[in-house]
């Protein structure tokens, strides 16, 4: 499988100082000009850069042992395909025949700098619009699978990052129980809702398709960040645009619909996943700071994590999601 979670104890991003951003952009023929800017990313390591004589450029420095360079390669791939459908998203440049490089163990690639805003969700004209360019990069989506990039589902966003927790001290000893029993229930309860949704088209995705990853412009959105590209069911892609109580979120969906099915079918049995992808977003995301504590920028960015009340939040939260996955789904 592509995707890799054990860390070397000495972590690798201490190697990637500003002289070593410079130098490998130097290494593929782009002179930086000294200003660097560190952009807000955890998960892999993002600058804007000056470049001698042009305008500015994005260098993002990939995980070490996260992604395979197949697995890489192809979400490069990907979001070719979109440009190519004239979806607007930020691609890899193709820098000296290839979209990844390579230096000093390290695999980073260049982005062009786009500006943008975040969407003014509340507003249904720019939900429509959204839905609208989401379902054309599902159009897309849909045509090939990923072949090295693992699927979201209940083993991979729910088990397994629940064993990896439990079984790798992070729990506090006496919320042990407490954890596994409401861990376990979640997780039945994930499973009744796909067993109510049944089976479903798997497409490739977007991923993390939330408003911070969506910047809007007077000429609409585009959409950044393919990082975290999986197969999955297209409503993976909807819901994280969804907030407030409930009458709000069947207005939101409602708009996002409008525009969505002007290019895509949308099966209605989907929103009887819109709880569960929460709840395995809940659970992938505990593991996801775990599995990263050893990076010094964790604790620092994430100062509440692994702490008592931390524990204690997350069996409440998902006792919540126990009981809202058991109720009627979003209307639609």
């Amino acid at each position: 499988m592509a995707l890799m979670t054990q860390e070397p104890a000495q972590h690798p991003y201490s190697a990637l100082s500003p002289d070593c951003v410079l130098d490998a952009l130097d290494s593929i023929g782009l002179r930086g000009d000294g200003r660097l800017l560190a952009l807000n990313s955890y998960e892999n390591r993002v600058y804007q850069v000056g470049i001698e004589d042009d305008k500015p450029l994005v260098v993002k420095f990939y995980r070490p042992g996260r992604w395979s360079d197949a697995a890489i390669l192809e979400e490069h791939a990907f979001t070719e395909e979109l440009v190519a459908a004239e979806i607007p998203v930020v691609p890899a440049l193709a820098l000296q025949g290839s979209t990844l490089r390579h230096f000093q163990g390290f695999r980073f690639a260049v982005f062009t700098r786009h500006g943008g805003r975040a969407p003014e969700l509340g507003d249904p004209a720019v939900l429509e619009w959204t839905g609208r360019f989401i379902a054309r990069i599902h159009a897309v989506g849909g045509v090939k699978p990923f072949l090295h990039r693992p699927p979201l589902d209940i083993d991979t966003f729910g088990v397994e990052p629940c064993d990896f927790l439990q079984t790798n001290g992070f729990i506090p000893p006496d919320l042990k129980e407490a954890y596994a029993t409401i861990a376990r229930q979640a997780l039945d309860g994930v499973r009744r809702c796909y067993d109510r949704a049944g089976e479903l088209p798997q497409l490739r995705l977007h991923g993390d398709c939330h408003g911070g990853n969506v910047l809007w412009t007077d000429a609409g959105p585009h959409f950044v960040d393919f990082d975290d590209a999986r197969m999955g069911p297209a409503i993976q892609d909807l819901w994280m645009m969804l907030s407030g109580e409930r009458a709000e979120q069947v207005r939101q969906m409602s708009d996002i619909l409008a525009g969505y099915e002007d290019f895509c079918e949308f099966n209605p049995r989907q929103m009887h996943l819109v709880e569960a992808l929460r709840t395995l977003r809940l659970i992938h995301y505990s593991a996801w700071l775990a599995r990263r504590w050893d990076d010094p920028a964790f604790p620092a960015a994430f100062p509440w994590f692994n702490t008592q009340r931390y524990w204690q939040d997350r069996v409440l939260e998902l006792r919540e999601q126990v009981a809202l996955m058991d109720e009627p789904p979003l209307p639609v």
